[in-house]
């Protein structure tokens, strides 16, 4: 089976290896002549970003690149990269990266005609009608990671540095319009980094299928995707030049970043807060705090995962699932708990708020209150 496809499923994407050379079609399709490319610092200076420069510069796009962007991207960023955006001239981005790359991206496109700060744009309610809808960029994405999904994604996470709050940002325009998804670009991603991507897309089916909101698509969508991560991520894991496992790993992300409109919980609830203040891994961490929000969630999803684990070809139903859970992450060189990270456990009471107000809150099965979050972040220690 060719691993090559073009899809319209949630917006138009172009999938398969050597697609990266099909950028410049992409920008015509999406109308943009001086794109702006944003990526974060890591891989501002890499091969891969050079050859994506390289192809802009060919079809007569320039070469223009913003890379201010830290691992958890803030307002600082998102300021400097509209000032960059407007400075230049520019009628698009170009989003490439990981969840750090293409949520700045995507926040630069959005914000570089708005005249509101960004926070009145959080996803909450119908605040994103607030903003000037003309005035949003075209954006094309194009990830180099398999794991947040944000390529396929209307909002950004954005984290206050001054709170050290991480806000979702939504608008439906912030949905790239086109999606290159090369698997080729995966290809250098180190041990530790194609574990935590994979196991954040894995989080987001989980928490998709957990979710008790009425949603069968995205349900079908998550069973499907975490059989993906199941079957292939060790097998990326083991040998980074697996091309059909990078291949399936990313559909795995734009697949459980489709399925969490259902709703996401717990797990994101918790790692939102510990990534803005410890600047700890988004994906780590949340393979860090699944296993606890399992145990929590259990009366009210053991069921549901009883049809996963025969899906999944689990056995022993919702505990075999959770088990396997654990056996995932330490087969993966995931840390054992939030110590690991760095997060100090005399500190923990202090992420309780930010937690509980997190988005991800409204789709827990179970309710979370500040003495359960407060009971899970030390049972993920």
């Amino acid at each position: 089976m060719s691993l090559t496809g073009n899809w319209s499923y949630p917006t138009s994407v172009k999938f398969g290896a050597g697609r990266i050379a099909e950028l410049p079609a992409a920008c015509a399709q999406a109308g943009i002549t001086r794109p702006l490319l944003v990526t974060d610092r890591g891989l501002a200076d890499l091969p891969v970003t050079a050859t994506v420069l390289d192809i802009m510069e060919a079809a007569g796009l320039d070469r223009a690149i913003f890379a201010d962007v830290d691992p958890n991207p803030n307002e600082t960023n998102l300021i400097a990269g509209v000032t960059a955006y407007n400075a230049g001239g520019h009628d698009g981005v170009i989003a490439f990266g990981g969840g750090s790359g293409l949520d700045l991206g995507k926040m630069i496109a959005f914000m570089c005609g708005q005249t509101r700060p960004v926070w009145d744009f959080e996803d909450i309610g119908d605040w994103w009608t607030r903003a000037d809808a003309d005035a949003i960029a075209p954006i094309i994405a194009v990830p180099t990671t398999a794991g947040t999904g944000s390529e396929v994604g209307r909002a950004s996470v954005i984290t206050n540095a001054l709170t050290h709050e991480k806000k979702i940002i939504f608008h439906p325009k912030v949905l790239p319009e086109v999606v290159i998804c090369d698997p080729e670009l995966t290809v250098g991603m180190p041990k530790f980094i194609t574990a935590g991507t994979g196991l954040d897309a894995f989080a987001h089916c989980v928490e998709a299928f957990s979710s008790p909101h009425y949603h069968p698509m995205s349900q079908g969508i998550a069973l499907e995707g975490m059989r993906l991560v199941k079957d292939y991520l060790p097998r990326a894991y083991a040998d980074g030049n697996d091309i059909e496992a990078r291949a399936q790993m990313m559909s795995a992300a734009m697949m459980g970043a489709t399925a969490f409109q259902k709703g996401l919980g717990a797990i994101h609830a918790m790692s939102h807060p510990v990534g803005a203040h410890y600047h700890t891994h988004h994906g780590t961490t949340n393979a860090v705090c699944m296993p606890a929000v399992l145990e929590l969630n259990a009366p009210m999803i053991a069921d549901r995962f009883r049809i996963a684990a025969a899906y999944l070809d689990i056995e022993n139903g919702f505990d075999g699932f959770r088990s396997f859970v654990q056996e995932f992450n330490d087969a993966l060189g995931i840390p054992k708990g939030l110590k690991a990270l760095g997060v100090d456990p005399a500190k923990i009471d202090a992420l309780i708020p930010s937690a509980l107000s997190d988005p991800s809150c409204g789709g827990n099965p179970i309710t979370l209150t500040a003495e359960n979050i407060g009971q899970l972040y030390r049972a993920s220690l």
